[in-house]
């Protein structure tokens, strides 16, 4: 009898959990942005999710809470209610985090699931069009000639451009001054007023800068250059070997989330990245779209996470 009403029990449970999956969802779903307005994040997050809403036939509706390099925005979904009507788009800052700070609101780990990557694109470092500096070695140069005088602005301690920061500074063997702001649109206004001398910006929120010529690009974070800016130099070819730092974007939900439901988002997520008109408003950005499982991206993030925790050590930074 009890291993009957055991059968019973399972049976209505997996059909719960796909009438579920099959009627999710059936109303507004909120995505947290872990970062301002016009960030890299909130591009690539409103872009994509835009689609995801067409085919869900509901509203998704972006909800920013920038500040403390993503944390804020992180724990509003971590003690969310596991039911697919709440997630996050973040940075690789949600895998940086961990070793930055020493006391997170929450388990990164542990309070979320991995659910679906979004896109990669190099940081581009700029300046000011005015800048004395013509090209990364100028900048390096002075840098080693002054130690300390020029400031680096970025989008606050733990997030991506943080961390490009500081392995830029490790493989150039430079001291400069680090100036943390909320996001990067705070930071392209205080580049575009002399406020801080440099920058490595997202290229989706840098571009209209650049090509509108108050912005100068001198590389670009990845291992080759970005179709956007094909004459902007890698940063190994422009003097600086293993300064490397692509920025990522993925999707989380809290942990506990039906697996029909993570599954379901997952696919209409990987649907949107590949639909002709969504991938040309990404790449025209200089993103490349991702494409994993909710098991790979889970693989991916871990990685992400130990490799971070080794370039955090590597640069002496102690969490705080």
């Amino acid at each position: 009898m009890l291993l009957r009403w055991l059968f019973s029990f399972v049976a209505v449970f997996l059909s719960s959990q796909s009438i579920n999956a099959q009627s999710y969802p059936a109303k507004p779903v909120r995505v947290v942005i872990s970062f301002i307005a016009g960030s890299a994040t909130d591009i690539v997050g409103r872009i994509t999710m835009q689609k995801v809403s067409e085919y869900w036939g509901q509203p998704v509706v972006a909800d920013n809470r920038g500040g403390a390099g993503g944390s804020i925005g992180s724990r509003e979904v971590a003690v969310a209610a596991p039911d697919g009507y709440t997630l996050l788009v973040n940075s690789n800052a949600h895998a940086i985090n961990p070793a930055i700070y020493a006391k997170l609101p929450y388990d990164t780990l542990k309070d979320f699931i991995d659910i679906v990557p979004l896109t990669v694109q190099p940081n581009v470092l700029v300046v000011n069009s005015t800048s004395a500096h013509k090209n990364l070695m100028d900048l390096v140069n002075a840098a080693k000639a002054k130690p300390g005088a020029i400031n680096f602005g970025h989008a606050g301690i733990g997030s991506g451009t943080h961390l490009n920061t500081e392995r830029f500074i490790a493989a150039a063997s430079i001291n400069v001054l680090q100036v943390p702001f909320k996001g990067t649109p705070e930071v392209i206004a205080a580049l575009l007023s002399n406020s801080v001398d440099c920058y490595w910006a997202p290229i989706s929120a840098a571009m209209a800068a650049i090509k509108g010529g108050r912005l100068r690009p001198l590389a670009v974070s990845s291992a080759k250059r970005n179709p956007t800016l094909p004459d902007v130099p890698t940063t190994g070819e422009a003097g600086v070997p293993g300064a490397d730092s692509p920025l990522w974007f993925g999707l989380w939900g809290p942990a506990g989330m039906p697996q029909e439901v993570v599954q379901k988002i997952s696919a209409d997520v990987r649907k949107a990245l590949a639909d002709p008109g969504v991938k040309e408003k990404l790449v025209a950005l200089g993103n490349d779209t991702m494409d994993m499982s909710p098991a790979e991206f889970a693989r991916f993030v871990r990685e992400e996470i130990d490799t971070a925790q080794r370039v955090v050590k590597a640069a002496g930074i102690k969490p705080q």
